[in-house]
């Protein structure tokens, strides 16, 4: 159940971050709240997955996994140009958190 909650606060932190840059700055109202909600739930389901799933687990794999899906939303979405440097990161916050899932205590 732990994993199921992580993953809902991965989506809900991407769904929220989209929804901030369509805010502009907060200045569009619906996206503003549809934000602040998207973060609530997504705090929400981390605090509850944390009751099962390891600190540095949890923290690592939402904060990749967000990046991975924010940056890709940002290039496919956005148009926004992604960079050799870019990738190179994602790679290593890829292999980071796969390593650190692998050498974890459960596993």
């Amino acid at each position: 159940m732990g994993y199921l909650l992580l993953a809902g606060a991965i989506g809900c932190e991407i769904v929220a971050t989209t929804c901030l840059k369509l805010s502009a700055g907060f200045t569009q109202f619906g996206w503003s709240v549809l934000t602040v909600i998207c973060y609530v739930a997504c705090y929400l389901c981390l605090a509850r997955a944390l009751l099962t799933v390891d600190l540095s687990v949890a923290y690592a794999t939402w904060c990749a996994v967000g990046i991975v899906a924010t940056t890709a939303i940002s290039a496919l979405v956005f148009y926004e140009q992604l960079n050799v440097a870019s990738a190179v990161g994602i790679i290593l916050c890829v292999v980071g958190v796969v390593l650190l899932n692998l050498n974890t205590a459960g596993h």
